[in-house]
């Protein structure tokens, strides 16, 4: 479609009110004021890319007699009746007659004025969705307006607004935002979209449109005019990341070079730690071990994924990179989400690296919230002198006392569950004015347009083979009220040696989701199972000590089963546990579906996971929860698991804390609009080595200051 297409527009829009202008310092905000600020509206562009979510058809009048039932219709007539009912409740109800049929209109919430406006003998427009009835048409909570007023020439946006914010104030502040913004051209003609709209042609029309367009092209985002915006944001978004990735080509990291000999005269760290590994790596970990070395070696930071299923040994990949950064001289940090991975970390790192970092007068660390302030301030004392050559925890790692003697390497596990301030935080420990290399780790594999858009300032790694041992889960869905199965087949497994998990949802009853609570159950196993059985609870608001007693208890199958809370979806490792039951699965995404079922699994006995799930009052599940479960029945495979995860949640939520305060795509959908994606990926370097200043300008315009968060 050519440049030039024009879209009726409001002839004049009025003077921008001075509730969108950014107060003045030490002047209060208006409700308006802060409303907008609610939904990010400061700047006048931010208010031209605020596009409507849908919209509503007041150009033209039809005749009452030419609707049908659940037509959404724009009709004038004559009020011929108006009347406050009592029974069965409160309403004001009118019939008006336009000549060709009559239609009642119903309030059940009004105002004495819209009684007024409703008086017999009153001539109005009423918009609304025509029901059929044994009364004949009616209308519930129409819009009702003076009849006889100028038709609009384009269709009527809907914009998503927040409480103290009406659609009339939004619709103003956006059309005088709209006609005062700069919207020229960013993209040079001669590499950009030939023969497309251009921006402001586009913006125009969708703020409003022709009213004989396609409203099927507006919702479903094809029409020319949304592959235009569409276009822009995905250009922004990968010349965001590729900025974000020369930049950081510029700063200056550690050489961890693994060639000089270390300190103390003695072996590679990195060698001895092969040779205590109670296992061989697989092909995968050498390879991804290779790829990191390389990195380490150079004088740009490494700023890499590590992404990986379930089981795949990425604990191993990160000690082996550890060493490498020990045996350069330097200190690396791990951290993780939660405490029990944080443990399960510190567990397996102490026992594989103590005994070597001590021959070196070197030692592991553990930090963590919950500890007293005298091991706390030892642990400090011992990372700020070097002694701790390895340091782990939680998010105390990066507390401001924490002071590193020379951290070079920072290793985030589960990073989508860190917010970004707090991987700038532990990136911001490093000294000397150089930035400390950073690997990510994830047990959510990163499906490929994700990697390609969010995540295309990375080098990702990929582990995509299991280590030998690992027995194939088998997966059963089952219905709540085959609950008394489950429990007998529970209770076969412990009589052969085994134990089990339990996850429940909730610790306690909530009267708004009926959920079985974890103490509930707890009992309810308990009881059933008999004396012999033991079983335990394990909650994130237990105490520390408490939780690490049970898990002690349960690794040592003195606990048969564990009754628990999602607290044990990363990071627990208990081989002998060979069936994971997970109550009311419905509720659960996919990912955390998949990572608790990759509890079990872990030693050679088959192993089993059973979801359990509670059909609702229709007797049957929600569309998005039997899509989840039944893509954690068909596979088993995380990267396919991802992908299916990506289709049903989009990747806004898919992402999580990964994009905490940046911008996610709001208008292109990584699904359908991978041509779009590929062009705005060719065209990104071109436009920034040839054009950067318009680059630049195209970054301001569509992110703001918030591309500074995706250089986390």
């Amino acid at each position: 479609m050519p440049a030039t297409a024009k879209s009726p527009l409001p002839e004049k829009p009025p003077a921008r009110a001075a509730a969108a202008a950014p107060a003045a310092p030490g002047s209060g905000l208006s409700q308006v004021q802060r409303a907008l600020r609610k939904l990010g509206l400061v700047r006048d562009i931010d208010f031209a890319l605020y596009l409507p979510m849908r919209y509503e058809d007041e150009t033209r009048i039809v005749r009452l007699a030419d609707t049908r039932d659940g037509d959404m219709a724009q009709i004038e007539g004559v009020v011929t009746e108006c009347e406050v009912a009592y029974r069965p409740r409160r309403q004001l109800i009118a019939t008006i007659d336009d000549g060709s049929d009559t239609c009642q209109l119903r309030f059940f919430n009004f105002y004495p004025s819209q009684q007024k406006q409703l008086a017999v003998g009153a001539r109005v427009r009423v918009r609304g969705e025509v029901r059929g009835g044994f009364v004949g048409r009616q209308m519930m909570h129409p819009t009702v307006k003076a009849a006889g007023t100028a038709l609009p020439e384009a269709l009527t946006p809907i914009y998503s607004t927040v409480a103290g914010l009406a659609q009339p104030v939004l619709r103003r502040e956006v059309r005088s935002g709209l006609a005062r913004a700069v919207l020229d051209e960013t993209i040079p003609v001669q590499i950009g979209l030939r023969g497309a709209w251009d921006l402001r042609s586009a913006l125009n029309f969708l703020h409003y449109p022709a009213p004989d367009v396609a409203i099927a092209t507006l919702e479903d985002h094809s029409h020319p005019a949304w592959q235009r915006i569409k276009a822009e944001e995905l250009l922004a978004q990968q010349l965001s990341q590729l900025q974000a990735r020369r930049e950081r080509a510029a700063q200056r990291a550690p050489v961890l070079d693994v060639s000089t000999a270390p300190a103390g005269g003695k072996g590679s760290l990195h060698d001895e730690l092969l040779g205590v590994l109670p296992f061989g790596l697989t092909g995968a970990q050498q390879r991804v071990g290779e790829e990191i070395t390389r990195d380490l070696g150079r004088e740009v930071p490494m700023h890499r994924l590590l992404q990986g299923d379930v089981g795949s040994g990425k604990t191993v990949v990160a000690a082996l990179a550890a060493a490498r950064c020990i045996d350069a001289g330097f200190q690396c940090a791990l951290m993780a989400p939660t405490e029990i991975l944080a443990a399960q970390h510190f567990g397996k790192l102490v026992g594989w690296l103590d005994p070597l970092l001590a021959e070196r007068g070197l030692r592991v660390a553990w930090l963590t919230g919950s500890q007293k302030k005298k091991e706390r301030d030892a642990m400090a004392a011992a990372v700020e002198s070097g002694e701790a050559a390895l340091v782990i925890g939680t998010h105390a790692v990066i507390s401001e006392k924490v002071r590193f003697h020379n951290l070079a390497l920072a290793i985030i596990d589960e990073q989508h569950r860190f917010g970004v301030a707090q991987r700038l935080a532990l990136r911001g420990k490093a000294r000397n004015e150089l930035e400390p290399h950073l690997l990510m780790m994830s047990a959510t594999p990163i499906p490929r347009t994700l990697a390609m858009s969010y995540y295309a300032d990375l080098d990702v790694s990929t582990l995509d083979e299991l280590p030998p041992g690992r027995t194939p889960i088998v997966t059963k869905l089952v219905a709540e009220h085959r609950r008394d199965e489950v429990i007998a087949r529970i209770r076969a497994q412990i009589e052969q040696g085994r134990q089990v998990y339990w996850v429940c949802p909730l610790i306690e009853e909530s009267e708004a989701v009926d959920l079985r609570n974890a103490t509930a159950t707890r009992d309810e196993l308990a009881e059933v199972l008999g004396p012999e059985v033991g079983v335990g609870l394990l909650h994130s608001r237990m105490p520390t000590a408490e939780k690490q007693a049970v898990m002690a208890a349960f690794t040592a199958n003195t606990l048969h089963v564990l009754v628990s809370t999602t607290v044990i979806e990363v990071g627990v490792d208990v081989p002998n546990a060979s069936l994971m039951v997970i109550e009311h699965a419905e509720r659960f995404g996919l990912s955390q579906l998949h990572q608790l079922r990759g509890r079990v699994g872990r030693g050679a006995a088959a192993s089993a996971c059973v979801l359990l799930y509670a059909p609702g009052d229709s007797g049957r599940v929600g569309e998005a929860a039997r899509a989840r479960l039944k893509a954690m029945a068909e596979t088993g495979d995380g990267f396919e698991i991802a992908r299916r995860d990506l289709e049903i949640r989009g990747p806004g939520e898919f992402l999580g804390a990964r994009q905490s305060g940046a911008p996610l795509l709001r208008f292109a959908d990584l699904t359908t609009d991978t041509l779009l994606l590929d062009w705005a990926r060719e065209l990104a370097p071109v436009m920034l080595q040839k054009h950067p200043e318009l680059a630049q300008r195209h970054i301001d315009r569509w992110l703001g200051t918030k591309a500074e968060y995706l250089k986390a």
